[in-house]
């Protein structure tokens, strides 16, 4: 076997690798299952890593020529292309990553990383103030006591579509909203209105627990909380649509 075709198959195998290590990294604690959905994020992610993981072995091949006085230079140069592009593409994964899933007056809301409103996040509870390097935290919302601030609050979600699931110093602890969460739950029967019967019973099927919902909206597709009514703690999101 040539030395080329070595260093081509060396490249192509170390690509692979850090590319099935990012794949972990992004699906299994990022974008944990569904939520790589939820955001639209998988295509995007995996054209990435695949011209990333392509361009650079193909690119090293072309160049690679035995004898060749720049060809370590070339080399070189190819490799930290092909990191820059892929750690430009992590980071960019990693701020649109979901950071909190918010439960805000009757469901709860995916807020990504770079949708956060930090302005006054010295306002914040300590364990607000910074979202999980890994998977995204629930917490619930509360209104702000001050009379003028609520109204600014609400004119900013109607006029600019700043949410106030958006603003951390509006957190508080899921446990809560325990009463709220338990009155304004559905019941799993009403899934069934926007979902097929097969659909609703293969979800269901995976958590007995589960005994009522709450949507979830998100940026790409909107899902379902499954939720235990008695405790008002979260069992699971689910695939499922929470209206048409």
């Amino acid at each position: 076997m040539s030395k080329k075709i070595r260093f081509f198959l060396s490249h192509l195998s170390v690509s692979l690798l850090i590319a099935f290590l990012a794949l972990l990294l992004v699906f299994i604690f990022w974008y944990s299952y569904p939520l790589a959905q939820a955001v639209g994020v998988t295509h995007l992610f995996l054209m990435m890593l695949a011209i990333d993981v392509i361009v650079g072995p193909v690119l090293g091949f072309i160049v690679y020529k035995e004898g060749k006085k720049s060809l370590k230079m070339d080399l070189a140069i190819i490799i930290l292309i092909q990191l820059s592009a892929l750690i430009y593409g992590l980071y960019s994964i990693e701020q649109g990553r979901p950071a909190w899933l918010v439960y805000n007056v009757d469901r709860f809301e995916l807020v990504r990383k770079n949708e956060l409103v930090d302005s006054n996040i010295q306002q914040a509870q300590p364990q607000f103030q910074q979202s999980s390097w890994l998977k995204p935290q629930y917490v619930a919302t509360e209104f702000a006591k001050d009379t003028q601030q609520r109204n600014d609050e609400m004119f900013a979600e109607v006029f600019s579509g700043i949410s106030i699931a958006q603003r951390p110093e509006r957190y508080v602890e899921l446990t809560q909203a325990k009463t709220q969460i338990q009155q304004r739950v559905l019941p799993l029967n009403e899934l069934e209105q926007y979902n097929s019967k097969a659909e609703v019973e293969k979800a269901l099927a995976k958590y007995p627990n589960a005994d009522a919902w709450v949507p979830l909206k998100a940026n790409a597709v909107d899902m379902v909380v499954l939720l235990n009514k008695e405790t008002a703690e979260v069992i699971k999101i689910v695939d499922l649509r929470p209206w048409h």
